[in-house]
Order: structure tokens, then C-alpha cells, then sequence
């Protein structure tokens, strides 16, 4: 079965940085597209970062130019860069698989992030 572990969140202060990891494991990796989500308090869960299959890359508009998001196919992991981290990015961050036809989405458990001083 599929499984994604997150791990790297962690309480930081307002500009800081935080690297963010997912292990992925059950599947056939390279062909899914892969993606961070977060999810803050009162908030709908939102896109934050993906990469695709073929490396292309989509960002939220609030996170272009400070977050960065990578894939090693071998090692199964998706990374997520976070730069100049602000308050209100502060919540649970989720990575995802997605199957190359976007029909099936996994989750993993979620990683917390808090952006405080």
C-alpha cells in the first residue's frame, strides 16, 4: 500500500527557514506528480507547492521566489524549501501523490509547522 511520511516541521521564527521531507513507499514513483498542501487553523487545505512528473513546477503566488520544490525519483522523497517563512504560513503541511492521469490523490499524516516569535 501506499505510504507518504512527512518530516521537518518544526516551530521557527518569522524569516527563518524549514526543509521539509516526504518519504514515499508502495508505489512506482516516477511517473506521479507530487505536491505540498497546508492546511492552518479555521483554513481550508490549500496547494502550496507541486512538481510533476516531468519536473515542471507550480507555485502558490504567496510563496514564489522564497520556497523551492524538488524530487528524487530514486530515493522516493519530494523535498519542500521554505525560505523567509511568515506567521500566517504557520500550520500542518501535507505532501501528496497523485496518480499521472490526476484520478487518486495520497496523503500523508501531516508535519507541523508554526511560525512564531
Amino acid at each position: 500500500q501506499v505510504q507518504l511520511v512527512e518530516s521537518g516541521g518544526d516551530l521557527v521564527e518569522p524569516g527563518g527557514s524549514l526543509r521539509l521531507s516526504c518519504q514515499a513507499s508502495g508505489l512506482t514513483f516516477i511517473p506521479y506528480h507530487l505536491s505540498w498542501h497546508r492546511q492552518s487553523p479555521g483554513n481550508q487545505r490549500e496547494l502550496v507547492a507541486e512538481i510533476t512528473s516531468n519536473y515542471s513546477t507550480i507555485f502558490a503566488d504567496s510563496v514564489k521566489d522564497r520556497f523551492t520544490i524538488s524530487r528524487d525519483n530514486a530515493a522516493k522523497t519530494v523535498t519542500l524549501q521554505m525560505n523567509r517563512l511568515k506567521p500566517e504560513e504557520t500550520g500542518v503541511y501535507y505532501c501528496s501523490v497523485q496518480t499521472p492521469n490526476r484520478i487518486r490523490t495520497f496523503w500523508g499524516q501531516g508535519t507541523q509547522v508554526a511560525v512564531s516569535s
